[in-house]
Formats: C-alpha cells, structure tokens, sequence
C-alpha cells in the first residue's frame, strides 16, 4: 500500500494534476490528460486476459465507474479516471494501488513505457472563431459524446468507445488562414517530454515556441503543419 494512504482523506475529491502525479509516479503509473496511464507487459493474450480480470476483481464495484483497459497480446493498458468527474480523483489513486498490488501477485509489473512508447493520450484541436456554432457538428459527425458532465457549448468531445483521440476547441480571436486550423496534442508523461521534443525534432521537425513549456512546446513539420507536445506540468 502506498505510504501515507491516509493522507487522501475519508471522502473522494478531484486531485490537483501535482497531486495525482506524485501518488501514482513510484507505483509505475503515469498522470496523463486527466487519467492515470499504466502498461503491464504479458506474454500472451490469454495472460493479458488473465491480467484484466485481476485489475477488474482488485477495483471490485468500483470498476465500471473508474476502469478501463485494453487487452492486448503483449501488453495490457490501464486506465483510471473518475468518469462522472471526468478527472483524476483520491479513489483512483487508491485503486491504481489495489490493481498494482494485485497484478504483483501474478508476477506482473505496472510500468508507464513500453519498448515501443511511453504511455500516451491524443487529442485533436480544432481552431475556431464560434465553438458552439462548430462543436455540434463535430459530435455528430464523429459520433462523439460530452465528457462526463462536461456538456457546455465549448467542452471537450470524446469517443463514448474511447477508442479515438478527444477532440478540443481552441478558440480564436481572428482568422489565421495562413496556418492549419487543426493539430494534434499528444500528451505525454512529464518525464519524457524533452526527450519526444528532441525525437521530433531529430526527424526534421522545427520548434515554433517554447515559451509555455513545460505545458506545451509547439513544433512543426519541413511544411509548417503544426502539433503540440504537451504535459500536465503548469496547469493546476
């Protein structure tokens, strides 16, 4: 059990994005775009299977409001976010805990980088001048839903499968069609940041703006099209 437990408090509340960082990091989780990031390699799918079922069993009836996972035949993702809230609270640093303590007994590891990859989450940003005149046709051509109870003209679209990236809307002060009006943000773990900067840029990438890191660092390919490098640091 993670020490200091009680320190959370008897009932549940949104962390701060420090919070929640600092409460999961030693167990081999991430916080990453409002949800909390692990991956558990297996060697077979019928282990990933396995594996599920014990992270499943550890949240107990707290697994359909806070869990997902994907099952993979050499991995299993996990993801934790208090849905209703569509953030990270206390209960899901307890459950990171229980599913950590869990998987160890079956000899497995929650780690937050892959041979492949870090731990991730993508969203697109879409530019645009009236957002509640625009959000309803990109929820109906998606097929997206609110996030949670965020059902305002300006909120957040998601994927209701969570198998698409979120879509967000930035919002403009004038036209800039010298630029793309659309981009993607890919969210990372903190303390990998830089390096997927540096990678990006390695590949012939340029750096437009710094200015905001460690939120974001905004980067451009040999053709100016633009996309965002981004963690929660600077946003509490």
């Amino acid at each position: 059990m993670l020490d200091g437990m009680a320190e959370l408090g008897p009932e549940p509340r949104v962390l701060t994005r420090q919070e929640a960082s600092d409460w999961v990091f030693d167990l081999g989780w991430r916080y990453v775009l409002g949800m909390l990031l692990s991956y558990v390699p297996v060697g077979s799918l019928s282990e990933a299977a396995r594996a599920g079922a014990q992270a499943a069993e550890a949240t107990g009836m707290d697994a359909d409001e806070h869990l997902s996972m994907e099952i993979l035949p050499d991995r299993l993702m996990i993801r934790l976010q208090t849905r209703t809230d569509a953030a990270v609270t206390t209960q899901d640093v307890i459950l990171a805990d229980r599913i950590t303590a869990a998987l160890r007994e079956l000899g497995l590891d929650t780690i937050p980088t892959s041979p492949a990859r870090s731990v991730q989450a993508i969203e697109i940003a879409v530019d645009a001048l009236d957002i509640a005149a625009i959000r309803p046709f990109w929820k109906a051509v998606t097929g997206y839903d609110d996030e949670g109870l965020h059902t305002g003209p300006t909120d957040s679209l998601v994927d209701p499968l969570r198998q698409g990236p979120a879509i967000w809307f930035q919002q403009m002060d004038a036209p800039r069609p010298q630029r793309n009006r659309i981009h993607l943000d890919i969210s990372v773990p903190h303390d990998v940041a830089t390096r997927r900067v540096e990678e990006a840029l390695a590949a012939g990438g340029s750096l437009l703006s710094d200015a905001r890191a460690p939120r974001f660092w905004v980067l451009a390919d040999a053709e100016g099209n633009e996309a965002c490098v981004t963690t929660w640091q600077g946003r509490d």
